[in-house]
């Protein structure tokens, strides 16, 4: 697989795999994994030449962060990019609250039985990097970022989260970063917007956007990418299937943003749906292959819980599609003009 290099402020040269494995699924995010097959997926990944590994301690209350390292354990180190986040610690001697509904973000059908208590301070940023290290049993990480400080999450909290991780989080991150205790930092964030005010706010190496940027939503694409280039960000996508339907594509119960595909995304995926298959293609390849070629993009992260998902990934990134195929999606008025495709 293609590897992107990229240098960080401290200095350090990090190279990403065109694909990384998000761990997002693996704690048990809409079902009850089997502990094998998880750490299976992880080795498979690895074989399939995935460099990049991404997970947080939300995933699961630390239980994806905990599988990940058990599937890391016989791959040497220095010849693959770990990220993590920060922004919630887990309490064992609590158990997790029920689903907030009045917030988009969803909660998970297992999991460690640890409650999550959202810290954006500098104690607490250390504390979760402490954590994070012990559950994955590793010696360093490379990456972290703050997660999830968004009204998606927050709600109208939003903005004195927000306060809370620039004066806290930040200097924390800026801090293991100086010393190189950490190669690069950054944010992870679920809204193009917020994605941009972080990147104004701070000096970051990289950031991940979720879902906002993908063959059905490219929201990201007028201002966050752009300045995301202007400031030599590196850019990680998450999220490009949407939650779903770009890979399962308009079939019954698709999903998409966390619940069920309206009537006109699910039109808009058949119209798309059409084009693949005059080209002999799939959705899933197009829309991980859309998300490929916005030059900011140093990786696009999938999610993967079975080992021959993780296989899939990584093939599908190897198919090229021609240039023909996009220009026909511009044409229909199902890709935005302006969006990078060669």
């Amino acid at each position: 697989m293609n590897t992107r290099r990229f240098k960080t402020r401290n200095g350090t040269e990090l190279a990403f795999s065109d694909i990384g494995l998000g761990t997002g699924p693996m704690g048990d995010f809409y079902e009850l994994l089997d502990e094998k097959t998880s750490v299976a997926t992880v080795e498979q990944a690895w074989q399939s030449g995935i460099r990049t590994f991404d997970t947080s301690p939300h995933y699961g209350n630390g239980l994806a962060e905990a599988r990940l390292g058990a599937g890391l354990r016989r791959i040497p180190r220095d010849e693959i990019v770990v990220s993590t986040k920060i922004g919630r610690v887990m309490n064992p001697f609590k158990k997790p609250p029920e689903r907030n509904k009045d917030v988009f973000s969803p909660g998970f059908a297992g999991g460690f039985p640890h409650a999550p208590q959202f810290d954006y301070s500098y104690d607490g940023t250390m504390r979760s990097v402490e954590h994070s290290l012990l559950r994955t049993g590793l010696s360093r990480l490379d990456i972290l970022l703050i997660h999830d400080c968004d009204v998606w999450t927050h709600g109208k909290d939003a903005e004195r989260y927000f306060k809370e991780a620039m004066d806290g989080a930040y200097r924390a991150l800026d801090k293991l970063r100086s010393e190189k205790t950490v190669a690069a930092i950054g944010f992870g964030i679920n809204e193009a917007d917020t994605c941009v005010k972080f990147a104004r706010a701070g000096d970051f190496d990289v950031a991940m956007m979720a879902g906002r940027y993908s063959l059905l939503i490219q929201n990201g694409l007028a201002e966050f990418l752009p300045l995301a280039q202007q400031k030599k960000m590196g850019v990680l996508l998450a999220g490009v299937f949407n939650s779903g339907i770009l890979a399962t594509g308009a079939v019954p119960d698709a999903k998409f943003e966390y619940g069920p595909a309206p009537a006109e995304i699910m039109d808009r995926v058949r119209k798309i749906e059409a084009i693949c298959a005059r080209h002999g293609t799939s959705i899933r390849r197009a829309a991980l292959q859309f998300a490929m070629l916005h030059p900011a993009v140093v990786s696009v992260v999938l999610g993967a819980v079975k080992p021959e998902e993780a296989a899939a990934n990584a093939a599908d990134a190897e198919k090229k599609l021609p240039a023909q195929f996009w220009n026909e999606l511009k044409s229909a008025g199902l890709l935005d003009p302006a969006a990078p495709t060669d």
